[in-house]
C-alpha cells in the first residue's frame, strides 16, 4: 500500500484538477440562453477538509469522516468583483448549511471559502434550514431569506411533520450574520423573497401562502406583501400578483426565484413552477415581468416553462427538478442563471438582459386550452409562410 503522504498528494491533485477544469458553453440551444458542460458545484467540490481527518495516526485509511452529499439551490451576488454563490449544502446526515463559494469568471473555478458560514440560531432552535435568496438591498444591508424548518409540534408521533418560516439575516461581509426574527405569516412560507428597493418606505417580500409544508392548498401563487420594520417583520397584508392555473406548468404550486432584475422595461423575474406527473412532481423554471410603476402588476409572461432539466440533469435525489433562487446581472447586460437539477448539483447558465426582454416580451403567453395553443402555432406558421 502506499504511504499516507502519497495517497493524500493524489487526493488533492485529483481535487484541484475537478475545482480548475474548464466549462464550455453546449453547442445548439434555443437562442434564448446558453447551458454548459459541467456542473460547476458537485459534492465533491467541498473542502477535503470538510470531510477528511488528515491525521495518520487517526485516520490511517483515509476514510471520509464526513460525507457530503448535494450541492444546491444557491444565493448569488457579485462581490468584489467575484460571481459569489451561497450554496445549500446537504451533509450525508440530511442536514443542510449554508457555504460561499466564488469564481473569477461565473462559469467555472468555483471554490469553497475555508469554512461554512455560522447562522445564528432563532429562539425557537430551527433543525434545518436551506434555500437562501440573497438581496443586496437599497439600506445598505445584505439579507438573506431562507426556509426554517422544524417538526410540526402539533403532531409529536409523525416524525414526518414538520412546519416552515421564512427566516431572515443580514450581513455586510457575507461572514458575519445578524439573525432576526423570522417572517410572522397566518399561513406557512417556504419561498420568500426579499425585494431589492423600497416601495411606499416599506420592505417588500415576493410570498408563496401555503397550508402546509407541501400542500399549497387555498395558497393562490406568488404573493406580494409589504412590510414596516424587517427586524420584526410581520405580513398583515398579502395579494397574489402571480397566480397558479389549471393544466399549466404551475398547477400545483410556484415560487419567486431569486429577487428580479431592474431593466428599463420592467422588473425581470425567475420563478419555479409545480405541475403533478404519474412520475411524482416536475419542478420547471419560469420567466415573468412586471411594471417598473407598480412591481405588482405583470406586464409580459411567456407561456410554458423557461428551463427544465435535460439529459444528466434529470437524475439525482429528486429526479425531474430544476430550481433556481440566485442570478447575477453584470453591468455589461450578461445575466449568470445559477440553477440546481435533481437537488443534487449546481449549475449554470448565461444569457442578456436584452435576451430575457425579448424573450418575455415578445413569447407568446399560454392560453390556458389545446384550441388556443393550436391557433398560437398556426399564427407562426402563417406568419413564416407569408
Amino acid at each position: 500500500m502506499e504511504d499516507f503522504a502519497t495517497r493524500v498528494k493524489a487526493l488533492r491533485e485529483h481535487h484541484e484538477q475537478l475545482l480548475s477544469r474548464k466549462n464550455q458553453p453546449l453547442e445548439w440551444g434555443n437562442g434564448i440562453y446558453e447551458k454548459y458542460q459541467y456542473p460547476i458545484l458537485t459534492a465533491e467540490h467541498t473542502p477535503l477538509e470538510w470531510k477528511y481527518d488528515f491525521n495518520e495516526h487517526d485516520n490511517p485509511y483515509l476514510m471520509q469522516r464526513i460525507m457530503m452529499n448535494a450541492t444546491l439551490n444557491s444565493g448569488a451576488i457579485k462581490w468584489n468583483d467575484k460571481y459569489v454563490l451561497v450554496v445549500r449544502v446537504e451533509g450525508a446526515d440530511r442536514k443542510s448549511f449554508f457555504a460561499v463559494a466564488e469564481s473569477p469568471n461565473g462559469i467555472d473555478n468555483f471554490r469553497f471559502w475555508k469554512e461554512p458560514i455560522t447562522m445564528p440560531d432563532s429562539e425557537d432552535p430551527t433543525t434545518n434550514i436551506y434555500d437562501m435568496r440573497i438581496t443586496k438591498h437599497e439600506d445598505g444591508w445584505i439579507y438573506g431569506v431562507f426556509c426554517a424548518e422544524r417538526h410540526d409540534p402539533s403532531q409529536p408521533h409523525n416524525l414526518s411533520a414538520a412546519t416552515a418560516t421564512a427566516a431572515i439575516a443580514r450581513t455586510k461581509d457575507l461572514i458575519n450574520w445578524e439573525r432576526l426574527p423570522d417572517l410572522k405569516a397566518k399561513s406557512q412560507q417556504r419561498n420568500v423573497v426579499l425585494h431589492p428597493e423600497f416601495v411606499d418606505g416599506k420592505y417588500a417580500f415576493y410570498t408563496r401562502p401555503q397550508d402546509g409544508f407541501i400542500d399549497t392548498g387555498s395558497g393562490g401563487g406568488i404573493g406580494w406583501a409589504l412590510v414596516d420594520d424587517i427586524t420584526h417583520a410581520e405580513i398583515k397584508e398579502e395579494k397574489i400578483i402571480n397566480a397558479r392555473y389549471y393544466h399549466t406548468i404551475c398547477e400545483v404550486k410556484n415560487g419567486e426565484g431569486p429577487h428580479p432584475i431592474k431593466t428599463p422595461k420592467g422588473w425581470l423575474h425567475l420563478a419555479h413552477g409545480v405541475r403533478g406527473t404519474a412520475d411524482g412532481l416536475r419542478y420547471v423554471l419560469y420567466m415573468y415581468m412586471t411594471s417598473l410603476e407598480d412591481p405588482t402588476q405583470v406586464i409580459a409572461q411567456p407561456g410554458g416553462y423557461f428551463l427544465v432539466p435535460e439529459g444528466d440533469e434529470y437524475l439525482g435525489d429528486v429526479m425531474n427538478v430544476a430550481f433556481a433562487n440566485g442570478w447575477i446581472a453584470d453591468e455589461d447586460g450578461k445575466v449568470f442563471i445559477y440553477y440546481a437539477s435533481a437537488d443534487t448539483r449546481m449549475h449554470v447558465a448565461t444569457s442578456t438582459i436584452d435576451k430575457l426582454v425579448d424573450y418575455c416580451m415578445n413569447t407568446p403567453e399560454d392560453g390556458l386550452t389545446t384550441t388556443a395553443s393550436v391557433e398560437t402555432i398556426k399564427k407562426l406558421i402563417k406568419k413564416n409562410t407569408l
